[in-house]
């Protein structure tokens, strides 16, 4: 019962702490620059959820909620699966992982002609 309202507290407080624990992420590259793809839900459960979109190198601390789902179980792996396909396609090597850190702002910026990232979408 303790560690249930240490919980109770965390997620009042810090809800982010609790989300990011569940979260499945990929990191791609591009030359210099990095991008993360993440999914964020509660522990234990996949829904709610919300994709989350980092460039790390281009636009640090910032990040884009590409897609969230409230009901419908395995949309965002759905589309965070084919948004990484698509990265793919568009030149950048990704590799699944444990949610990275930023990457190192080393004060280089660099632009692409990369497409930006489809609208946001929810089931």
């Amino acid at each position: 019962m303790h560690i249930s309202k240490w919980s109770a507290v965390l997620a009042v407080f810090f809800p982010a702490v609790l989300i990011a624990q569940d979260a499945s992420s990929y990191r791609c590259t591009l030359g210099d620059n990095v991008r993360r793809v993440e999914i964020l839900s509660e522990p234990g459960v996949s829904v709610p959820c919300e994709v989350h979109y980092y460039k790390d190198t281009e636009a640090p601390g910032e990040q884009q909620v590409l897609w969230s789902a409230q009901s419908e179980v395995g949309y965002c792996e759905a589309r965070t699966r084919e948004f990484v396909e698509k990265l793919t396609e568009w030149g950048w090597a990704c590799e699944a992982g444990d949610p990275a850190m930023p990457a190192e702002d080393t004060g280089d910026e660099m632009l692409g002609d990369e497409p930006s990232p489809p609208e946001l979408q929810t089931d």
